[in-house]
């Protein structure tokens, strides 16, 4: 992971798959269009092959990893911690996430 930070949020990025690490509760601080196009900056179609991965575990604790799916937008899924409660958006989620609730 490469953290960097974000109108004051730091963020995690996946080297490899482009995906987005938030500890519990940074998403919301940064849950608005601009900041996600400027901090989702992965493939989308990658994404999309790494969604497929089901079973994993968290990256920051070692926690189980439960699928969350967006009510209002089914067809977008991320995963969140049981222990910790981070959340992983694969590469493009986040940014099509607050797209579409704009």
């Amino acid at each position: 992971m490469e953290a960097f930070v974000y109108e004051g949020v730091e963020v995690d990025r996946c080297k490899s798959c482009q995906g987005i690490w938030f500890d519990a509760g940074e998403s919301d601080w940064l849950r608005h269009e601009e900041a996600a196009a400027a901090i989702d900056t992965g493939d989308p179609s990658t994404g999309v092959q790494t969604n497929m991965i089901d079973r994993y575990r968290c990256p920051r604790c070692d926690g189980g990893m439960l699928r969350r799916v967006d009510p209002k937008q089914l067809h977008i899924q991320y995963e969140e911690c049981t222990s910790c409660r981070g959340s992983f958006f694969d590469a493009g989620e986040f940014a099509q996430l607050m797209r579409l609730r704009s």
